[in-house]
């Protein structure tokens, strides 16, 4: 915590999970929900340069578990509202820039405590838009929280930096000067978390930003953007607009957006990668892309491995939130002195997996919508070609009830069949036979993406092989390979898994600065009047 006036902040530490066997904990979040609902159907505005605007086109979020539910009513923007976004987002910029970053790291801080206050609200709200069950709601919110308190000291961080050394007969200087104003799109799985922390790295590095959250998940932005207004975050400085495919074009191929920030789909970060490369008449500076993209993550199983480790691990990688996680575990790679013992024990462990409704807090619960039960569908016809079904395979409910479909398990799949590269990003596993440890390295690395992975043996020699030779930015051992901490698990990865940006790491503010050095002969001018000034304090 910190005392605002001072700003001595305590060293950072990561948010507690919530206990949920804890009945005060259970009636509160029970409460959350009934409250979240009683606001069931409420229209969010667009937000231009802090006017709350309607304009003539609507749509609606609803509940993946219940589809026939409105979660929220909001404003579809059309170009033009983009231009008027981006336009005052410039002109907030001229002003935020300017603001010390102790101002901007207080707004982080003021948001985060009225987050944390709030939190089983947030919780329940992610439940009722996207599926989340409570535990999964409550480590995105737990999260967000993270992220505002992580930037915000890392921030300070930046703003002491020096250059390593000093030259003789100068004084040398180091400032981390914002780029300007920047796109933020964020997916709609961590709808709260993401969202938060791509917003906030941009503000508080001073930039300004245009915020267009997944039309799958904007309520959850709306209700951000309402706790930076409540802090005092000025007009302008994050403006909230709304839409599809053409929404998205316009706001990234302007020649008055500086960087991207982005989390989504593989095919949807290339195309605004190669949109943001093309530089437009007029334009004066390189668009940069902070790019999270997909992954299609292995869990490597050596026989020497704590089998029964293994399989809880791979097992809550696979299926934790439905698959719907770009860390998710998609692919086990298996020893062949246990194979077969390994997709017994993963069979039974699945089978016994319960489904139902998020807001029962069952472990199981929808994918986000209907192209995404369409798709696994799709994929669980191809899988039936390539490998052979363990158990699943089939939907739970017609889509029209919700969007429940049975975990889904495949085995004997070829290690290049389209189930064993492409990423399905929902309740689907695909088990690979390995002959030997170099077999197992080789199939996992055998993939455009390279995001996250892990690997469960005994021996250190495997351990350390794996530490240099499997290639993907976040490497798990002895672990699954879901739930990257903010501070100890920097997260991005490697090939087409995106820009490797290491969000929740100490590197990450970079991405949204530019280092400006200045060199002054010393002597020239007396340095009295300014030695004076920081002895002050002014």
């Amino acid at each position: 915590m910190s005392n605002l006036d001072t700003l001595e902040l305590s060293n950072f530490v990561n948010e507690a999970f919530t206990d949920f066997t804890n009945g005060d904990n259970k009636r509160a979040y029970e409460a959350a929900l009934a409250k979240a609902r009683s606001e069931f159907g409420r229209t969010y505005p667009t937000i231009i340069g802090g006017k709350h605007r309607q304009l003539a086109k609507k749509f609606t979020s609803t509940n993946p578990a219940n589809p026939s539910e409105v979660v929220g009513t909001h404003f579809e923007s059309t170009p033009v509202e983009v231009d008027e976004a981006i336009d005052a987002a410039r002109a907030a910029f001229t002003s935020w820039k300017k603001q010390p970053v102790i101002a901007r790291v207080k707004l982080l801080l003021e948001a985060a405590k009225i987050i944390r206050e709030r939190h089983f609200d947030f919780c329940a709200w992610l439940t009722l838009e996207v599926g989340k069950n409570w535990a999964e709601a409550d480590a995105d919110v737990g999260e967000c929280i993270d992220f505002l308190e992580f930037y915000a000291r890392e921030a300070l961080k930046l703003d002491g930096a020096t250059t390593p050394i000093q030259f003789p007969g100068e004084k040398n200087l180091l400032r981390y000067l914002p780029l300007g104003v920047g796109a933020v799109i964020p997916p709609w799985n961590f709808p709260f978390a993401i969202m938060a922390g791509m917003t906030a790295a941009s503000i508080v590095c001073g930039n300004t930003v245009v915020l267009k959250p997944s039309p799958d998940a904007p309520t959850m932005a709306a209700l951000f953007v309402e706790v930076l207004e409540e802090v005092g975050v000025p007009a302008g400085v994050v403006n909230l607009v709304h839409g599809g495919p053409a929404v998205g074009r316009a706001l990234t191929e302007s020649p008055l957006i500086h960087f991207i920030a982005f989390t989504g789909s593989k095919k949807v970060g290339l195309e605004i990668h190669e949109r943001a490369a093309k530089v437009i008449p007029g334009q004066r500076h390189i668009k940069r892309t902070i790019l999270e993209l997909g992954g299609k993550d292995a869990i490597i199983v050596e026989a020497d491995a704590d089998i029964d480790a293994a399989v809880d691990g791979v097992v809550a990688s696979a299926f934790g939130f439905n698959g719907q996680k770009c860390s998710a575990c998609s692919r086990a790679i298996v020893a062949d002195a246990i194979y077969d013992s390994f997709c017994d024990r993963v069979k039974e462990k699945v089978e016994a997996i319960k489904s139902g409704t998020p807001e029962s807090n069952a472990y199981a619960g929808p994918v986000i919508n209907q192209l995404a039960y369409d798709r696994v569908l799709s994929y669980i016809e191809i899988g039936k070609a390539e490998g052979k079904l363990l158990t699943g395979g089939v939907a739970l409910k017609p889509a029209e009830e919700g969007y429940f479909l049975a975990p889904t398990v495949f085995r004997d799949v070829p290690a290049k069949s389209r189930i064993a590269q492409e990423e399905v990003f929902g309740p689907f596993l695909a088990i690979i036979r390995s002959s030997n440890f170099n077999d197992a390295l080789a199939i996992a690395n055998d993939t455009e993406y390279g995001l996250t992975g892990a690997i469960y043996t005994s021996s250190r020699e495997k351990l350390n092989r794996a530490r240099d030779e499997f290639h993907v930015g976040n490497l798990y051992l002895n672990r699954k390979c879901t739930g990257a901490m903010v501070g100890a698990h920097p997260f991005g990865g490697f090939n087409l898994s995106g820009t490797d940006s290491k969000a929740g790491g100490p590197d990450y503010l970079t991405l949204f600065t530019q280092a400006k050095s200045v060199a002054e002969k010393r002597g020239v001018v007396s340095d009295a009047a300014e030695e004076e000034a920081q002895r002050m304090g002014i």
